[in-house]
């Protein structure tokens, strides 16, 4: 495929616009349409890429979607992991591609979908034991509870490749905790540490969760940006190094974290930048976490343990930005600003 003709949703967040960032830079030549949902963002979208093609509309513009994939040689679904309805016009839109004209489909999911063991037995900051990976954990990940965050959404993208697997060519990226400034057009924060920090920040004091004990993985915006590009790399090969379909579930992980090292890190440095009377941290529940914010258990309470090891093998994918703990100082002093106290 010399110019590929490329659809992505999700272009004005965060997890899209870096990765449009990363894909534009690379391939200045590939023809590249992306789905936004007003005229301020499509201005802000056009505005720093002016060769990039519009199409108006949102998640549920179901026939828009259809008609766009179908057109597609590639396709990177950057939006929303949860909104059924534009999965399903994804799958549909996959139907009319052929074997001789097969349809790359690189998808966002999210790590969320391995909290299934808190999620069930409403537990939070304990550590749970259980680690997944991609390698030769792979059917697990492709085979995940039904109940389980995200899956529903998976399991539509899923089943798109397995109906026709030469027609369609299936890959799903599973980010965990992402930090770290994106390069997109409009959206360019995370939202897990940048919630915590401007929950310490409102309650004028830091917590732990539970016991502060549970374990996630991490991974900075800008590194998670380069596995999309060896994917989109691959698909304009077709195929290339990538493994699709049954083997096509990358997690993009630069490490593991404990919570509670992050929940007190937050506390000293918003005393440090001089945004609260100390630096202590005090245990809450579960109710006082969903009252600072209503995800709060899930995303500061969760365990989430899962290796990424087919991108490393496959495209010698080797993150190097800084870990979480390290940008707190820079999370902290943003929440700040945006909140109005600096």
């Amino acid at each position: 495929m010399a110019h590929p003709k490329v659809f992505l949703t999700g272009a004005s967040g965060y997890i899209g616009g870096d990765g449009l960032w990363t894909i534009v830079n690379a391939h200045p030549d590939w023809q590249l349409s992306a789905l936004v949902r007003n005229k301020d963002k499509a201005e802000q979208v056009t505005a720093q890429y002016p060769n990039i093609r519009i199409v108006h509309g949102d998640l549920d513009s179901s026939d828009i979607i259809e008609e766009e994939v179908k057109n597609a040689d590639i396709v990177f679904h950057f939006a929303d992991c949860d909104h059924v309805a534009a999965a399903q016009a994804i799958a549909k839109g996959s139907q009319h591609h052929t074997a001789e004209r097969p349809l790359w489909l690189i998808h966002t999911s999210g790590t969320g979908i391995l909290t299934i063991e808190d999620q069930r037995a409403h537990t939070y900051g304990i550590e749970r034991p259980k680690e997944y990976n991609d390698w030769e954990g792979v059917s697990e990940l492709l085979n995940l509870p039904a109940d389980a965050f995200h899956r529903n959404v998976d399991e539509i993208i899923i089943d798109a490749g397995k109906r026709d697997p030469s027609s369609v060519r299936t890959a799903i990226v599973c980010p965990p905790t992402i930090y770290g400034p994106g390069r997109g057009p409009c959206n360019t924060k995370s939202v897990q540490a940048y919630w915590l920090s401007a929950a310490v920040l409102k309650r004028g004091k830091g917590f732990l969760v539970g016991k502060g004990e549970n374990v996630w993985h991490q991974v900075h915006v800008q590194d998670l940006s380069n596995v999309y590009l060896a994917l989109g790399d691959a698909a304009a090969a077709g195929g290339g190094k990538a493994t699709w379909n049954d083997e096509g579930y990358y997690l993009a992980e630069n490490g593991s974290f404990v919570w509670g090292d992050i929940q007190r890190k937050v506390a000293e440095e918003a005393f440090a930048q001089k945004f609260i009377k100390s630096p202590e941290v005090d245990s809450i529940d579960d109710t006082q976490t969903t009252d600072l914010h209503p995800a709060g258990i899930y995303a500061w309470g969760s365990n989430s343990r899962g290796h990424a090891i087919r991108a490393r093998k496959l495209f010698g994918w080797d993150p190097k930005k800084p870990k979480l703990i390290d940008l707190i100082p820079e999370i902290v002093a943003l929440e700040a600003k945006d909140l109005g106290l600096k």
